[in-house]
């Protein structure tokens, strides 16, 4: 059966820019029908040039039998690709700046792994982004990426962020969108940890939102209800992140700490603070630790119908994704645009390919 998306306020606006600007997108898992509709799909867009690693023999097969057309899509194997020992010299000198001493012959058994070789591949600018996890666990895909990739100089430590999309709910973001952090990496984050997710976050959903978002840092607690430490971790995170964000003169407003209810709610944030002059939902929610944000964005996927795309990994020099194995073909096609979009934003930022 063939991918069929159904457009939303999102993807719509996505693709439609892309296909002004269309970027190369490497799957690392490409032995998945699910990728192959999905590559299908966004060339028949012309929107995004899917790069599918994995045997070409089986893949080809696979397309064959699900009547798939491959046609402008490229097909790499990474251990017979001539890039193979090019990228094992370079995971070689990286790997011994990082106190990791290796031979070539385990450099390159490293690099023929499609996870290790997609990221090298965003790494030095033969393509935009990459897309993994689709077949293999979180960990694998973060490994490589954090090995592979540079990380951002202003951002204390790798993270992600999930972007769902949920038009039938009401609170849900300002137009039915709403951005989530951390729902993937750091467990526990510290207070700058959590100011840079803030900042971070706020960053990508202006880029696709436009306007002004309103970032909400949430607790269990609104404005010293309750004197916990946990409460003022996300208070001290909140007062760090909105320094942050006039210093650098940043279009985003950011609140906190803060109930769910009154980060979303107009009605609850007028009983809870009178006074507080935003009345509209957050367009960002940034959870104190892990488990709130797992927890929650399991609960929003599969009891309230929303749609996810992600997890966008944040802090690294080129644009990534991590989708789960459980990933439907409308998350794996809506990621892809997601990452597309980014390297639209990494390109105008750094013409050079460089950060």
């Amino acid at each position: 059966m063939k991918f069929s998306h159904t457009p939303n306020i999102f993807t719509t606006a996505l693709a439609e820019k892309l296909r002004s600007h269309p970027k190369r997108i490497v799957f690392t898992e490409g032995e998945d029908l699910r990728i192959l509709h999905v590559a299908e799909h966004l060339v028949a867009e012309e929107c995004v040039i899917p790069i599918l690693l994995g045997d070409r023999d089986r893949i080809r097969a696979m397309a064959a039998e699900n009547d798939v057309s491959l046609q402008f899509v490229n097909v790499l194997d990474p251990s017979k690709s001539r890039e193979l020992s090019r990228f094992a010299e370079m995971f070689e000198r990286s790997s011994r700046a990082r106190g990791v001493e290796m031979d070539h012959a385990a450099a390159q058994e490293i690099m023929a792994r499609p996870a290790y070789f997609g990221a090298m591949m965003a790494q030095y600018g033969l393509v935009d982004g990459v897309i993994g996890g689709n077949q293999s666990l979180p960990a694998s895909l973060f490994r490589a990426l954090l090995q592979t990739i540079k990380p951002l100089p202003d951002v204390p430590r790798v993270f992600s962020a999930m972007i769902l999309v949920a038009q039938h709910l009401q609170h849900f973001g300002r137009d039915g969108v709403l951005f989530l952090a951390d729902c993937g990496l750091i467990t526990e984050p510290d207070s700058k940890q959590l100011a840079s997710m803030a900042i971070e976050t706020g960053k990508l959903a202006r880029h696709y939102l436009g306007g002004r978002p309103q970032v909400a840092l949430l607790s269990h607690s609104t404005k010293g209800s309750a004197m916990t430490p946990a409460a003022q971790k996300v208070a001290a995170a909140t007062a760090l992140a909105q320094v942050t964000a006039q210093e650098q003169f940043l279009e985003i407003d950011i609140d906190g700490e803060l109930q769910a209810d009154v980060a979303l709610d107009p009605r609850a944030s007028e009983v809870k603070l009178p006074d507080r002059k935003v009345r509209h939902s957050a367009d960002v929610l940034v959870f104190p630790n892990l488990d709130a944000a797992h927890i929650s964005l399991k609960l929003l996927q599969h009891c309230a119908g929303v749609q996810n795309y992600g997890q966008i990994i944040m802090g690294l020099a080129r644009p990534a994704a991590q989708i789960p194995r459980t990933a439907s073909e409308e998350t794996i096609y809506g990621t892809a645009l997601t990452v597309g979009y980014e390297a639209i934003k990494f390109h105008q930022l750094y013409p050079e390919g460089e950060v």
